[in-house]
C-alpha cells in the first residue's frame, strides 16, 4: 500500500494532456510531472487519494526514446506539458486524443486525419497573460501559475511567446522595481499589479500592451509611459484594465487608453485586421492561416451563397471567405469585436458583411430582425461555427439544423465537445466523415480541429 513520501520506480506508458506521465505500482495508477511515455524512473509520492497517486520525479532511471530535452530550458516553469516530448510524438499524441474523443462520442466511423504541424513551433504566440508576484525577498515575479496553485513561476524568457515580449516584460520589471509599485494579494484583495496583457502583430511591428490592475490609475503613470516609449517604440497602444473583483478571470470589463492607439493591425490570408484587446483573435498566426484556408475550402462557398459565421469574433474568418460569397452575416456577444469586424469589412473594402452583437444562441432573433428590416427571408447556405471550448448550444445547433444549409464547417479548440456537437448535427441530418486536426498549440495540451458537415436529410 503506497503511503506519502514513498520513493518508488515507474515504467511511464501513458501522459495525460496536462503533461503528467501515466505509471503505475502494484495496480496503482501513479502520475508524475515532467516524465514521457518509455521514461522508467524513480518518483516520490506527493499525494495520494483513493483512485490514484502523484509523484515527483526524483530520478531519470532510464530515458525514453521519445524524450526531448531541449525544448525549453525553464526548469521551474510547468505551463507547457509535452516540453518534454519529441514534436512528432506531441502531433501522434494530439491525434490520439482527437481520436478518442469521437470513439467516446460514438463516432468510430470517422476518420481522424494526422494531426497538421504547426509552421512555428516556438515564438508563435502573439497573446500572452503573465501573473505578477513577489517573492519572500520582495523581488517582483513576472510568469505564469504553476499547475493547479496561484503560485507565480517566473517566465519572462517563454519559448511559446513572440522573443519581443521578453524585452518589455523586462523593461515593466526593472519600472516596478524603481517604483515599488504595490503588487495584488488575492487573500487580503488589496495591491494595485495584478497581471501583464500583451499582443502583437505576425511581424512584431505593433505591441498592444496592458497592464490590469486592482484600481483606476497606475503610480507614476507619467514615468511608465517615458520609459516605454523611448524603449519600445513598437508599442502601438498602452491600455489600463481595472479589475477590483476578488475573482480567478483576468481582464475586468473597463479599458482605458494611457497612449496610442486600442487596437493593433494584422494581415490574415490578405485580408488586414485590426484587433483590439477584448477580440477574439486566434493565438498562433501560421496556424491560423492553415485552418482558415482549409475552412475555406470545405466549405465550396458559390456567389449566390449566404454566408452565417457565428461566434465571428472580430470577423476574421468570414472575412477572408466574403469575397466567394453573396452576403456574409457575422454574430458575435462581445461589441468591441463587433465594432472592430465592421471596421474590418470597411477597411478592406468589403461591401456584402454585416455584423450583430449578439449572443449566438440568440441567431433566431438577430435573423428574424434582420428578414424584417430587409422585408425577405435569410437562407444561409453555409454555416461557419468557431466557438469557445465549451462548443456549440445544443438549442444553437437545433436551430442551424433547421434553417437546412447546405454545409456547416465547424472549427473547434475542444475535441471533446467538438464530438458532441458532432454526433448532435447526426441526429439533426448532418454527418461528417473526417476530421482535420491541427496543432495550433505546440508544447501544450491543446489542438484546433476542423470538420465539414453536410446535410443528408431533412430533420
Amino acid at each position: 500500500m503506497l503511503k506519502k513520501n514513498d520513493l518508488i520506480e515507474l515504467e511511464i506508458y501513458d501522459i495525460t494532456n496536462l503533461g503528467f506521465g501515466v505509471g503505475k505500482h502494484e495496480g496503482q495508477v501513479v502520475f508524475v510531472n515532467d516524465a514521457v511515455p518509455g521514461d522508467k524512473l524513480s518518483a516520490k509520492i506527493i499525494k495520494l487519494t483513493s483512485a490514484y497517486a502523484v509523484g515527483k520525479l526524483e530520478k531519470l532511471i532510464f530515458s525514453s526514446q521519445k524524450r526531448c530535452e531541449g525544448r525549453c530550458k525553464n526548469k521551474l516553469c510547468h505551463a507547457c506539458p509535452y516540453k518534454n516530448l519529441s514534436y512528432n510524438d506531441e502531433l501522434d499524441l494530439k491525434t490520439a486524443n482527437v481520436k478518442s474523443a469521437f470513439i467516446k462520442a460514438g463516432l468510430s466511423e470517422i476518420e481522424v486525419k494526422p494531426t497538421k504541424a504547426s509552421p512555428k513551433t516556438e515564438h508563435y504566440r502573439n497573446k500572452a497573460q503573465y501573473p505578477i508576484s513577489k517573492d519572500k525577498n520582495g523581488n517582483y515575479i513576472i510568469g505564469f501559475y504553476a499547475p493547479k496553485t496561484h503560485r507565480v513561476t517566473p517566465a519572462i524568457d517563454c519559448p511559446l511567446a513572440k522573443s519581443g515580449f521578453s524585452e518589455i516584460l523586462y523593461t515593466l520589471k526593472s519600472i516596478f522595481e524603481e517604483t515599488q509599485i504595490s503588487v495584488y494579494d488575492e487573500e487580503s484583495g488589496k495591491g494595485l499589479l495584478r497581471h501583464v496583457y500583451l499582443r502583437a502583430n505576425d511581424d512584431f511591428s505593433e505591441v498592444l500592451l496592458t497592464l490590469v490592475i486592482n484600481g483606476a490609475s497606475l503610480t507614476e503613470e507619467n514615468f511608465f509611459i517615458k520609459t516605454l516609449k523611448e524603449k519600445h517604440p513598437e508599442i502601438k497602444g498602452f491600455l489600463i484594465n481595472v479589475n477590483k473583483e476578488n475573482t480567478n478571470v483576468i481582464l475586468g470589463d473597463e479599458y482605458r487608453l494611457v497612449y496610442g492607439e486600442n487596437y493593433i493591425t494584422d494581415t490574415l490570408l490578405g485580408v488586414k485586421l485590426e484587433i483590439s484587446a477584448p477580440s477574439f483573435y486566434q493565438v498562433n498566426h501560421d496556424s491560423c492561416e492553415t485552418i482558415y484556408s482549409m475552412a475555406r475550402e470545405l466549405a465550396e462557398l458559390q456567389k449566390s451563397d449566404t454566408l452565417l459565421d457565428l461566434y465571428c469574433g472580430l470577423g476574421s474568418i468570414g472575412l477572408t471567405m466574403a469575397n466567394e460569397c453573396r452576403e456574409l452575416i457575422g454574430i458575435e456577444i462581445v461589441p468591441d469585436a463587433v465594432m472592430r469586424a465592421k471596421r474590418n469589412a470597411k477597411l478592406n473594402g468589403i461591401k456584402n458583411a454585416s455584423f450583430y452583437a449578439s449572443d449566438a444562441k440568440d441567431a433566431k432573433k438577430i435573423l428574424e430582425t434582420a428578414e424584417a428590416e430587409r422585408g425577405s427571408k435569410i437562407f444561409p447556405d453555409v454555416v461557419i461555427l468557431d466557438p469557445p471550448r465549451a462548443g456549440s448550444d445544443k438549442s444553437l445547433n437545433e436551430f442551424i439544423a433547421s434553417l437546412a444549409p447546405r454545409k456547416i464547417v465547424y472549427v473547434s479548440c475542444n475535441p471533446t465537445t467538438l464530438a458532441r456537437d458532432v454526433a448532435q448535427f447526426k441526429s439533426l441530418g448532418y454527418t461528417t466523415d473526417t476530421v482535420y486536426p491541427v496543432d495550433m498549440f505546440p508544447m501544450t495540451g491543446h489542438v484546433e480541429s476542423v470538420v465539414c458537415l453536410t446535410r443528408t436529410f431533412d430533420n
